[in-house]
This record gives C-alpha cells, sequence and structure tokens, in this order.
C-alpha cells in the first residue's frame, strides 16, 4: 500500500529564493515564495488528502478532496493550486472539511466498480487509499455492477464508461470503468511527455478518457512511455505484467541499459521474477519519466533465446559443443597463447562494448594490455563518437558534454544538430519539448525532417534542410554571420580564449567563401535562413547546441565538433547553466567506454600510451610492462586479418558483424581470424563466425556503474543472480588469470576502486559515494567532491579555450548518374542499435523491419510506391528494403535505419571514415534506388548462412541434451 508520505508530493516544487512564513494547523511554516500550501503541509508533515494532484505535473485542482479552510477567505480552496502568502493561517482538518471530503470521495466510490479484492491496483490504489484516509464507510449511490447502472444515475442510464477493456497495447490495459476522470493521464501526456495523445471526451457522466480520436492505444499517437501508467491512481491503466503477476514483494533501484540518458528505474520484483520497471522519481537524469524501451522492453533479458552455457566449435562450419566454463576459458586461453606464439603478441587483440558496465570495459583494456601485452583495443564508441573526444579535448580540453541534463531549464534558444532526441533520446527529448513550450526557441541542422521540427505546441524557428555531408560548411557559414555582424562575445573570448588562436580563426572564418551566400549551393540552404538562424543563435540568450552521430559519424566528423566548439566560445554560450556543447550519447555506456580507457591509443582517463609519467602510474598499479605504442583500431584489425598477421579477437557485449559499416569485408576479415571470442546474450551476427561463445549476463544480472551523455556515474545493482553462473567482469577475470595476469577482484566495487586511483576524474568516485548521493557527474575529484554538473565554470579544463580552423573539405563520397541518391541513416523510437535487445520484445509490433524513406519526387521519377520491395545499390554492395513515401525526406536524400540484420544497411555503407579517428562515415552513402520483386544476392546469402548457423546451433542443443 502507498504510504500517505508517498502520495503527498503534491505540486511541483517552488524556485523563488524568497521565503514567507504561515500557519498551518498551528504550525508555524517557512517555504519559498510561490510553493503550494499542499506541499508546504507536506513538508511540515502535515499530509492532505488529494486524488488529482501529483508530483509528476501541474496542480490542476479538479478532483476537490484536498480542500482546506483559510483565515479570512471564504470557501474552501483547493490546497494543490492555492500558493502560500505570509501569514496565511490554514486549517487542513476539521469537521466541515471531513464531512465535505467524505461527500467528494463518496461521489467518487458511486462511479467505481468496487471490486478491490481482485483489482490489479489493490493495495496501491490511491482511490482506495484515500477512501480509507477521509473515513468513507458508506456509499449511498447504489452500483448494479450486473447491469452496469447506478441507482442515482442521469435517466438509470448505463455509465459511458463501461465499455470492454482495451488491450490492444502490448504493454498496458486500459479499463475505462475504473476510470474517475482525474486528468492525471491527460496530463502527464501533455506535459510530461508531450505527445498530447490523450483526451478527456463529454461532461459529467458522459466524461471520459479517450485516445487520439477515440482510437485504440495501439493505434493512436501514444508512444507507450507509461507516463499515463505511472500517473494514473486507480487500475485504469496497469501494466499488464502487473496483472499477470501480481504485487511485487522488493525493488531494486538501477539505471536502464538502453540510450544515453540513463534513466533511473525501480526494478519491483518477486523473488528472481521482474513484476515491472517503475521510472524513479528521484532519477537525477530523467526525474520519474521513461520510454518504451526503457519501462517495457526487458523481455530480452529472459528470452529463450539466451544462450546460457559456453560452447566451442574449432571451424565456424561445425556443430557448437557446450563445454564447461572451465573448458572453454582453458580453450580460449590456449588458443590466444598459441596464435602469439606462432604470429607475435601483436596478433590478438580486444573489443570494448558501450553495453557494459564501467568495471567490465576497463578489465577488458586491461585484460588486453597487461594480459596480451599489447594496445589492440577498440570500442563501438569510436564507430559513433570518437570526433566527440578528439574535437572537444582539442577545443575545450575535455572529451565530453559540458552541461547537465536539466541545464536546458535555463535555455533560450535550442540548436539540434544531427541529432533525433525524441527517438535516440526520447526522456530527454520529452524535457527539451517542455522547455520549448515555454518559449525557447529551436534552430533544427537536419536533412530530414525530424519529429521536433514540428510537434505539438512545438515549432522550429529554423530548419537548415542542409544536404549531408556539409555539416562544416554549414559551422562555418553561421559563424561567418556571427564574425562579420560583430555578434562575437569580445569580452568572453578575450578572457577566456587564446588570442592567436582567436584572431587566426576570425580571419579565416571571415573570408567570403565561408558565407551563408558562397555556400548556398553546396549548402542547399538559402543564405537568409541560414543568416537568420547565426543571429538567434548568438543573440538570443543562452544558447545551448545538443549534437548526434548526425555531426560525428562523417569523413569530417572531427572538424565538425570543433566548429561547434567554436560557435559556442565566440558566443559565450559556455561555462554556465543553459549553454554549453552537449554529444547525446547513442548507447547507455558509451561516454563510460571511452572513460575507461578502451582507445587503443588511451589509457582510462584519455591519457596517451606514449606519455611515460602515466605509463609508469599503470605499471606500478598493475605489475607488468605495458607497450608504449597505439594498438589497432577495429578497421586497422579487419587489414591486419586480411594480411594475416591478426588471428585472434575477444569481442565483449558487441556485434561488428552487423553495426561496422561494410559488411561484407568485415565478414571476410572474421573469416580470416582462427579464434574469434563473442562474449554477448545471444549468438549474434558476429557471433556466426565465432569459435567460442562466452554467455554474457544483462544489466539486470550485475553490479557496476553506467557513465550517462552528461557524464552521470550511476550505479547498476544486480536484481537477479546471473542465467549463466558468471557475470560479465568474472569472465574476463578468469581469462586473465587464463593468460598468466592474476586478477582477484571480488566484486566491482573493488574495479571502480582502482579505477578512482588511476584516473585523476575519478579520483573520489566509489561505489559509496555514488550509493550516497544517487548518481555522481564526473569530474569528482578534491576540487569537486560531491561532482561537476556543469564543466569550464571560469576557465576551461585546458586553460583557455583554443579556436580551431575547420576548412571545409567536401566527402569523397560523390554523387554520379550511377549512384544519383545520398544514403544517410538513424534509429527509431521503439528499436535501438543493432536491436538484439529490443527485436526480442513487443516493440516489434510498431517496427519490425527497416524501411527506406524516400521522397515522392524520387519515388514517382522511379516508378516507386508506398511499400515496394526497392533495390539499393552503393559502391560497396547492394540490398533490398520496404519503401516508405515520405515527405519529410529532402528529393536527392533517402534514409534508413540498421535494427533488423536481414536489412543489410551497413552492406551498402562503405569504409569512409573521419579523418582524425576512423569513425564511419555512415552519414554518406552514394546509391541507386530502384524498384523490385526479390530480395538482394547478398540477403540471400545471409540467409542461408544464418540458416546453417541455426542448424548447427540446433544439433549442438540435441547433442547436450543426449549427453549423459
Amino acid at each position: 500500500m502507498l504510504s500517505i508520505v508517498e502520495i503527498d508530493r503534491g505540486t511541483p516544487k517552488a524556485t523563488s529564493k524568497k521565503t514567507v512564513s504561515l500557519d498551518i494547523d498551528g504550525r508555524t511554516v517557512t517555504v519559498p515564495e510561490g510553493t503550494s500550501v499542499m506541499r508546504a503541509a507536506a513538508q511540515a508533515g502535515i499530509h492532505i488528502p488529494k486524488l488529482c494532484a501529483t508530483e509528476m505535473v501541474d496542480a490542476f485542482g479538479s478532483c476537490r478532496l484536498c480542500l482546506v479552510e483559510i483565515e479570512g477567505r471564504k470557501g474552501y480552496p483547493a490546497s494543490c493550486t492555492t500558493p502560500v502568502a505570509e501569514g496565511m493561517k490554514v486549517v487542513t482538518q476539521n469537521e466541515k472539511l471531513g464531512h465535505l471530503r467524505r461527500g467528494v470521495m463518496e461521489l467518487y466510490i458511486s462511479d467505481h466498480p468496487l471490486d478491490c479484492l481482485t483489482c490489479p491496483a489493490n493495495g496501491h490504489c490511491e482511490l482506495q487509499d484515500m477512501a480509507g484516509v477521509v473515513g468513507l464507510r458508506e456509499v449511498r449511490y447504489g452500483y448494479d455492477g450486473e447491469n452496469h447502472v447506478y441507482a442515482q444515475t442521469k435517466d438509470g442510464e448505463a455509465n459511458p464508461r463501461f465499455v470492454a477493456k482495451d488491450e490492444s497495447n502490448p504493454y498496458f490495459a486500459f479499463d475505462p470503468s475504473k476510470c474517475i476522470v482525474c486528468s492525471r493521464c491527460v496530463r502527464a501526456c501533455d506535459e510530461v511527455q508531450g505527445t498530447f495523445a490523450l483526451t478527456i471526451q463529454g461532461r459529467g457522466f458522459d466524461s471520459k478518457v479517450a485516445a487520439s480520436q477515440d482510437d485504440r492505444f495501439l493505434d493512436s499517437e501514444c508512444v507507450s512511455c507509461g507516463a499515463c501508467v505511472q500517473a494514473c491512481p486507480t487500475a485504469t491503466l496497469s501494466e499488464k505484467s502487473l496483472i499477470d503477476k501480481g504485487q511485487a514483494e522488493h525493488s531494486v533501484v538501477t539505471t536502464c541499459a538502453y540510450c544515453g540518458v540513463g534513466c533511473s528505474f525501480r526494478a519491483e520484483m518477486k523473488g528472481e521474477d521482474i513484476v515491472r520497471m517503475v521510472p524513479d522519481m528521484d532519477g537525477k537524469a530523467n526525474h520519474g519519466h521513461s520510454c518504451v524501451k526503457g519501462r517495457f522492453a526487458i523481455g530480452y533479458a529472459t528470452h529463450p533465446d539466451r544462450i546460457t552455457t559456453p560452447m566451442i566449435r574449432e571451424k565456424i562450419t561445425d556443430p557448437w559443443r557446450v563445454v564447461s566454463w572451465e573448458q572453454a576459458i582453458d580453450h580460449v586461453a590456449s588458443e590466444f597463447k598459441r596464435i602469439q606464439k606462432q604470429h607475435g603478441k601483436f596478433a590478438v587483440g580486444g573489443i570494448t562494448s558501450s553495453r557494459c558496465t564501467n568495471e567490465e570495459t576497463y578489465l577488458v583494456q586491461k585484460l588486453v594490455r597487461a594480459a596480451f601485452g599489447n594496445n589492440n583495443v577498440d570500442t563501438c564508441a569510436r564507430v559513433c563518437h570518437s570526433p566527440t573526444g578528439y574535437g572537444l579535448k582539442s577545443t575545450l580540453g575535455e572529451s565530453a558534454g559540458t552541461q547537465d541534463f536539466d541545464s536546458i531549464e535555463q535555455t533560450d534558444v535550442v540548436l539540434v544538430m544531427g541529432s533525433n532526441p525524441t527517438d535516440a533520446h526520447p526522456v530527454f527529448g520529452s524535457k527539451m519539448k517542455q522547455r520549448l513550450r515555454q518559449g525557447a526557441k529551436l534552430i533544427v541542422i537536419d536533412p530530414r525532417g525530424i519529429d521536433l521540427v514540428r510537434t505539438p505546441h512545438v515549432q522550429a524557428d529554423f530548419h537548415l534542410k542542409l544536404r549531408p555531408g556539409t555539416n562544416v560548411a554549414m559551422l562555418n557559414a553561421l559563424a561567418h554571420v556571427i564574425v562579420t555582424e560583430g555578434l562575437v562575445d569580445e569580452a568572453f573570448v578575450a578572457e577566456r580564449c587564446e588570442k592567436a588562436a582567436f584572431d587566426k580563426w576570425r580571419a579565416f572564418i571571415a573570408e567570403e567563401r565561408n558565407s551563408p551566400e558562397a555556400q548556398a549551393a553546396e549548402l542547399g540552404v538559402p543564405a537568409e535562413q541560414v543568416r537568420g538562424a547565426a543571429r538567434l543563435y548568438a543573440t538570443g540568450g543562452n544558447a545551448a547546441i545538443y549534437y548526434g552521430l548526425g555531426v560525428t559519424e562523417h569523413a569530417q566528423g572531427s572538424t565538425a565538433v570543433m566548429g561547434i566548439a567554436n560557435l559556442a566560445m565566440a558566443t559565450g554560450n559556455l561555462g554556465r547553466e543553459g549553454v554549453g556543447v552537449n554529444p547525446m550519447r547513442g548507447q547507455n555506456n558509451v561516454q563510460g567506454s571511452c572513460d575507461m580507457g578502451s582507445f587503443p591509443h588511451e589509457f582510462p582517463g584519455y591519457r596517451h600510451v606514449g606519455d611515460a609519467e602515466v605509463r609508469a602510474d599503470f605499471e606500478n598499479a598493475w605489475g607488468v610492462p605495458l607497450h608504449d605504442e597505439p594498438g589497432l583500431r577495429i578497421p586497422n584489425m579487419f587489414e591486419a586479418a586480411l594480411d594475416g598477421s591478426f588471428l585472434g579477437l575477444y569481442v565483449e557485449g558487441e556485434d561488428i558483424a552487423q553495426s561496422d559499416p561494410n559488411t561484407q569485408h568485415v565478414t571476410a576479415a572474421l573469416q580470416a581470424m582462427e579464434c574469434i571470442v563473442v562474449q554477448d546474450l545471444f549468438l549474434n551476427e558476429t557471433a556466426k563466425y565465432a569459435h567460442v561463445f562466452l554467455p554474457g549476463t544483462s544489466f539486470l544480472e550485475k553490479d557496476g556503474t553506467f557513465t550517462n551523455a552528461e557524464r552521470r556515474v550511476s550505479r547498476v545493482r544486480k536484481v537477479m543472480e546471473p542465467r549463466c553462473r558468471y557475470a560479465d567482469w568474472e569472465v574476463t577475470q578468469l581469462l586473465s588469470n587464463a593468460m598468466g595476469y592474476p586478477m582477484h577482484y571480488a566484486h566491482p566495487s573493488e574495479i571502480m576502486d582502482e579505477i578512482a586511483r588511476l584516473t585523476p576524474t575519478f579520483t573520489n568516485m566509489s561505489f559509496d559515494k555514488i550509493d550516497q548521493l544517487g548518481s555522481v557527474q564526473w569530474p569528482c575529484n578534491d576540487e569537486h567532491p560531491d561532482g561537476t554538473p556543469v564543466m569550464h565554470v571560469g576557465e576551461f579544463v585546458r586553460g583557455q579555450g583554443r579556436f580551431m580552423l575547420t576548412e571545409y573539405v567536401p566527402t569523397s563520397e560523390k554523387v554520379n548518374a550511377k549512384h544519383p541518391l545520398i544514403l544517410t541513416t538513424g534509429r527509431i523510437l521503439s528499436q535501438y542499435n543493432v536491436g538484439a535487445q529490443t527485436r526480442r520484445t513487443a516493440n516489434v509490433m510498431w517496427h519490425d523491419e527497416d524501411l527506406l524513406e524516400i521522397h515522392p519526387h524520387d519515388a514517382d521519377e522511379r516508378g516507386i510506391r508506398d511499400g515496394d520491395w526497392v533495390g539499393i545499390e552503393s559502391r560497396a554492395g547492394d540490398t533490398v528494403l520496404r519503401a516508405k513515401i515520405a515527405e519529410r525526406m529532402q528529393p536527392g536524400v533517402v534514409y534508413t535505419t540498421f535494427h533488423f540484420p536481414g536489412s543489410g544497411a551497413n552492406v551498402i555503407t562503405t569504409e569512409n571514415s573521419d579523418w582524425a579517428t576512423n569513425c564511419p562515415e555512415y552519414k554518406v552513402t552514394a546509391v541507386q534506388v530502384t524498384r523490385v520483386e526479390q530480395p538482394s544476392a547478398w540477403q540471400q546469402r545471409h540467409e542461408a548462412f544464418s540458416e546453417r548457423q541455426r542448424e548447427l546451433l540446433e544439433q549442438s542443443r540435441h547433442a547436450a541434451a543426449d549427453a549423459p
């Protein structure tokens, strides 16, 4: 049952620094000006009954249960909507108020089925609780459950809310008969999520909640974020898992393992069984909100596709053989030692994953450096955000975003570039929409019309629909306007930035070739739009830039990040709340995998392996000499494999065969290796080429930490035992020990302690500190013992900011008569990354295949209709997708996602990459699109190979089942 304290949080907190004092039931209470009477009372330990009020949404005052008496005022005002005043005297409990509340509650109960004992909300129903609080013992208005009518309703007609349940949504049910029309669900959809999918239709007894135009929830505009379910005080909206499994017996707070927002959840459990995931109101990244993935799409953790026993095979054409952990680890160590003996110590390496914890990632890079004896370690984070590290390190001195998410509450101008927050980072996307609805201005720079350009009560002031590959030209054009129109914050630049570098940059950027007019043809954007956006960014108040893979995954990704930092420095938009440069990390621990030293040239904390002093620190701590030259990046590993000099690879939690560009080149390199070890939850695309499979663990089965896009380090807490015996960090430790380098950690907290000792930005980090504060944003050191929400306050990490020249160099990936269109890629709300997790959940009801979005003009020219199969051919390969004709595309540009392996999106992406970091140029691929009748040759080969791998797995399962 809910405690009164939990449900009496009341209305949102006031932010005023001025305080007022008032008397509530004889107690003197001092609170910030603007606080509601309800919240003031709650802070004094006085809990006023309520139904329509909740901390998630603004005060509404509709339920009339929170009535109070205020001396000198007529009537009985609602305490949730009444602000405090100096000297106010409030009475919250007396005989008259009790009588009024019981009357109000009696009306609610009279319009509600009394099936409490069998109701899924029994035990956490606020209506039930409040009936007890006000002392309701009798209901005079009788309910005829058989006929669904009430004795004293108008003309005895059936209540219109007594209709069949809507169970169309796979995750929650809507039972109108239990609705008290408090509007909390509607307000949560409007104010928290910003989708405006729910409404109240009708009046009086005819009033009811409806989705969109009275659609089923599945057919409506609802995005299944769960805000309505969380806000509902009854069982009107209930998780199906709660209906099926009943109430949880305990809960554990942990961190979501999907995107880089890093939402905090309370996993509600019955023993080892998850009842539901509830967004944590105390979560500093999400403040009680969630998305369809984090709240509902967790079924993959217990999916029957999970492999829970180690397996080995000699060749990829052999069936898998189930073995013990001891056999598997000994086999891997033996093979890696053999390869190194025959081909040298540089012939093996490892790949870390942004889906794993900081502690697990740290151990993999330590394994490679200390046990393998080389620096051949890389990460999927380089494949998406390595230009962020390079660009921000060069300009500002630190390889991470500058703000916390809450900073946007102080932002006046939001510039979104190459990012789709409502799909890729939906909880933060909702927070962004909240600020935009409050009046902040919006600039979107994207080749495609993302939802944020025009969404309910939000309209972009400028949508600069540039051509893919021209980001640097766009940033230079914006900067040109700022420099030549006198919009530079000269005082900020003089105080905070290197003068010589700025003077050189100013002269370069002022050249006419960088003007919006000179670049208009290249960009495909009218010059006046670019000028208008530049003026708004420079003069509109606090301006913040949020960017994503649409900036980094280009041949000039690092240059573009530098250009973004240049813009922020030139306008003084750094070092305080409401401004900044904010990279939106894609996966849950992209930031952390970078921080932990997953790059071949850097130790943890972004310190170069060639730095003798830094290397000595790690050598002393780890007890072995370490190599002083950078190792191989993933593309270099592939080339070396094809050359015959790189033959052993340990891959933890990553699917390079699906996620890396030019799939056919990747798989050729994998086939050339002698020992590939995959550690994962499922037999993914890479595992089809593996010789050893080591079962992995989900985030629900481990302890550790994730670091989100705002540098927030949050605890991951084990809610169930590993289904495969060992957590991932334990498997890496077993392998290291077998390789001859001893690791003896008893718990991930010991690994974090070592990280803190060796990483300056983590000096004061520990599990205890995180548990105490809820989460901690690095740097967390002696200067900032409780973490750092906003970076570069007062001065930049590198001292003075450095402006970098950003010469625009057009991509080498050109359109021509054979390949006249540009393909760009991205994500969709319901699916995640390579889809290994979300494809194994009911999220496929919204998106069960990758589609090719194409503008009507381009479709018309090719005779393509919506839903047709189309062939997409590039210089690297070809595949077939279903067409989706979309006005949001611009002519000459097509778009797809990469969530389904059979789609082969990366079969057609090329090996072009960022000049500084080798980050692949996923966003620019020249293609031709034609209407076809059958799958591509690649898809046929892929399906045949996949089917053979499934047969080999089944053979191994039968063999294991038949074994004595």
